[in-house]
């Protein structure tokens, strides 16, 4: 079975958020979408460790930020890869409080909808939420949503762990196999490029390919 073929599901990467004036947090989410017109209800995944789900079930509500297309990897490596119980995420971005006093993040936001929640569905290892829309707004009519592909592909981004679309690097098909077990540490963010456990040798990678983490370039890594 070849897993990579659930990256070809066409996916966007949206900040899905909760809480009140007094606290929230959010994170990177790719699966969004809606599941009825009338009322217009959408769907949103939450892992089960992730500390958004527990203030979205104690406020019933949230918020869905739609990303643009040039979104920073600063955002991602925040929302993405770092707990909204030990992080204050909303100090590195505009927000908004909406309706319910859910939060809404603003930067690098094409359009954002506020939701009330509907039902909360056990996945497993995910929780899905369904939310009735309450309110809708567009930022900026002029910028395009980022699409999973075109981060994965242009930005050389991966799903966290998190993620319902992350797939174990054990079931990923590789083009080649290296005995070559050196590792290169991004001084950034502390992303481990492991030569054993990746198709190409770090030596190998272009020039100009980035952090799936933080997005910094391959000079920033350090051989450990």
């Amino acid at each position: 079975m070849n897993y990579e073929a659930l990256s070809k599901i066409s996916y966007g990467l949206y900040i899905v958020s909760s809480g009140n004036a007094d606290s929230g947090t959010g994170y990177i989410a790719n699966t969004v979408f809606q599941i009825t017109s009338t009322p217009a209800q959408f769907v949103v995944s939450c892992n089960k460790n992730n500390y958004t789900g527990d203030l979205i079930k104690k406020h019933n509500a949230f918020s869905v930020s739609v990303l643009e297309k040039n979104t920073p990897a600063e955002i991602f490596k925040v929302f993405g890869y770092k707990s909204g119980k030990d992080f204050e995420k909303f100090k590195h971005v505009d927000i908004k409080h909406g309706k319910t006093g859910v939060p809404i993040v603003l930067t690098s936001t094409v359009a954002y909808l506020e939701f009330t929640l509907e039902q909360a569905i056990d996945m497993g290892t995910h929780i899905m939420f369904v939310g009735k829309m309450i309110d809708a707004e567009i930022l900026d009519d002029n910028k395009n949503p980022i699409t999973y592909d075109y981060y994965r592909n242009e930005k050389n981004g991966s799903s966290p762990k998190n993620a319902p679309t992350y797939i174990d690097k054990s079931k990923r098909q590789k083009s080649q196999k290296t005995t070559d077990t050196k590792q290169y540490e991004c001084n950034l963010c502390g992303y481990i490029y492991d030569n054993s456990k990746e198709p190409v040798n770090f030596k190998d990678l272009p020039e100009d390919w980035t952090c799936p983490v933080c997005g910094v370039t391959k000079s920033e890594f350090t051989e450990i």
